[in-house]
């Protein structure tokens, strides 16, 4: 077990800065930063030694036997180590976080840079005019990892402050008056994740009084749009402003997704619209603060609180996991389920936000989509990387195809160039083909089972000489996994 890592370098190293400067000031001056303020990066400096001393101690085996031992093992916080260096040394009994302590301060900053990205983004694609609904989904471990940054946004879109008591618990709410806010309050539908339901009901609790806190407020509809839907709504379904303000979605108690990626990675679906039932059917259960512990299914106010969105959103906020990596991120994506509801059948602007660094980025859907294919799928160090380890890398190379045509089947937002491309280096190309039969017909067959399946359903379109190609090889691979 690791204890302590000591530097042994310090005594030499403090003399040799005193006659040439410190090592990252040299670097920056061989950059082309002569001008870097030696003494205002210290600190920085210093604390990056602190977290690779952290990186070293490396302690998951010696945590390990120490359990086994029956010893004390400390308690520490699990997650993103790059959000949270205290993540560090590893071999720490893990916690994730007080449930109730969320969203934190710095979370609530964070939120507040991305909505108005988020905001101002919206307003140049749309000629200046505000959005008045936005669907928000909200994960649970992505909550963990971020203190409840995605929950944060929800709150700051409706124009609701979350407030914490000396405990830090954050329990009580109060609303942004509009000329602070300086915008109308934005609508929100929150479609919850069965993990985020069974962690953070308090906070499901919280979400659902800030948004009928603002539809309650005593505002011009014009510039409180949580108002205006849910006095329409009232007025659509014969119900209080109250009960007509629900926004707060998410499954049944013990069930999980809206078993649309599941749906799609078997192929067992006719069409959309059958996905966009089974969204709505399984993703319509209204949380009441005013009911504690029910979940009801109002499948129709859901719709019309759907069928009002002019935007959908979801975050990224991990380095590890991007939109293609998993079926998780299509599976819950409403976009198309919006555009069939609404009345114009105009679709939705679709945007995420990019947490994983200090400079928060909102991108559109598409471009999200390009950047995960140019940078993975795409991407010979990735591909070669997955077939080096041989059967399991080619499963994950055709996994991650048939994730990208699942946000084609939900949102629509896959250029035909990344199927040509794809096409390109995993089938026309002879003998990336045939490593990839070798190592594993039976993913190889899945991946041509997705191209066919993309062109069939108008997601990509092909040559016809390409689409021969392909038969060919589907029966050939068919016949070498037979035996035949």
């Amino acid at each position: 077990r690791v204890e302590e890592v000591i530097p042994m370098m310090d005594i030499g190293r403090k003399m040799f800065e005193s006659i040439s400067g410190t090592p990252w000031k040299n670097a920056l001056t061989g950059a082309g930063f002569p001008n870097a303020d030696e003494e205002a990066l210290t600190p920085l400096f210093n604390y990056l030694e602190f977290c690779l001393k952290q990186v070293v101690l490396d302690n998951e085996l010696g945590g390990l036997v120490g359990a086994l031992n029956g010893e004390y093992i400390s308690p520490g916080p699990g997650g993103d180590p790059i959000r949270n260096p205290d993540v560090l040394p590893t071999g720490k009994n893990m916690h994730a976080l007080d449930p109730q302590s969320i969203p934190t301060k710095a979370a609530v900053d964070v939120a507040e840079v991305v909505c108005n990205r988020l905001i101002e983004r919206m307003r140049q694609d749309n000629n200046g005019v505000y959005p008045e609904s936005v669907a928000f989904t909200l994960w649970g471990t992505d909550n963990i990892k971020t203190y409840g940054e995605s929950l944060a946004q929800v709150l700051a879109l409706a124009g609701v402050r979350p407030i914490p008591d000396s405990l830090g618990r954050v329990n009580k709410l109060e609303l942004i008056p509009l000329e602070e806010l300086g915008r109308p309050r934005i609508d929100v539908v929150v479609s919850c994740s069965g993990v985020f339901r069974d962690l953070f009901i308090n906070q499901m609790n919280l979400l659902d009084r800030g948004i009928k806190m603002a539809a309650e407020a005593d505002e011009d509809p014009e510039m409180n749009f949580v108002r205006k839907h849910a006095l329409e709504q009232a007025e659509e379904f014969g119900i209080d402003i109250r009960e007509a303000a629900t926004r707060v979605f998410s499954n049944a108690a013990g069930s999980y997704s809206a078993n649309v990626g599941l749906a799609i990675e078997n192929g067992g679906w006719e069409d959309e619209s059958q996905l966009q039932d089974q969204f709505v059917t399984r993703k319509g259960f209204a949380f009441n603060a005013d009911k504690p512990g029910m979940m009801d299914q109002q499948v129709d106010l859901f719709k019309s609180s759907l069928k009002k969105v002019d935007v959908t959103f979801q975050n990224l906020d991990s380095s590890e996991i991007s939109l293609t990596d998993v079926s998780h991120y299509y599976d819950s994506d409403p976009t198309k389920v919006v555009q069939s509801l609404r009345d114009d059948k105009k679709k939705p602007g679709s945007f995420v936000a990019d947490t994983t660094t200090a400079n928060a980025q909102v991108r559109s859907l598409s471009e999200t989509v390009r950047l995960d294919a140019r940078t993975k799928l795409l991407n010979p160090k990735f591909y070669e990387g997955m077939l080096n380890s041989g059967y399991e890398g080619t499963r994950e190379i055709t996994k991650r195809l048939r994730n990208t045509m699942g946000w084609s089947a939900t949102a629509g937002e896959v250029d035909n160039f990344i199927y040509e491309d794809a096409n390109d280096t995993f089938i026309k190309d002879e003998e990336m083909r045939q490593r990839l039969m070798d190592t594993n017909p039976n993913a190889f067959r899945d991946m041509l089972t997705t191209f066919l399946e993309a062109n069939g359903r108008g997601y990509w379109d092909t040559s016809d000489e390409n689409l021969e190609m392909l038969q060919d090889l589907y029966q050939e691979v068919e016949d070498k996994i037979e035996g035949v």
